[in-house]
């Protein structure tokens, strides 16, 4: 199944936008905010993506949610990695 370039553009921003809001005393596994939803609010755009690149993306954006400047650029090459080429 081919995942549009715009479900992963809604993946990226998503990602931006959990980790703007991230904030490191949230808790890991409690019922309010934490990074696991978060993660799983970012990946819902591309729910159709094969469990192995699932589990990549969900590494890189847990990473991004919390050291944006550290992991963005893992998370992009992995974007361009799975989403399809732009039509010329």
């Amino acid at each position: 199944m081919t995942i549009p370039q715009e479900q992963f553009d809604d993946l990226l921003s998503r990602t931006a936008l959990a980790a703007l809001f991230y904030y490191p005393e949230v808790a890991i596994d409690d019922d309010g905010p934490n990074l696991q939803n978060d993660i799983a609010y970012c990946l819902e755009p591309v729910a159709g993506i094969a469990d192995e690149d699932a589990g990549r993306l969900h590494v890189a954006i847990g990473r991004v949610i919390t050291n944006p400047t550290a992991h963005r650029s893992e998370l992009l090459a992995l974007v361009i990695e799975l989403a399809p080429a732009p039509a010329a």
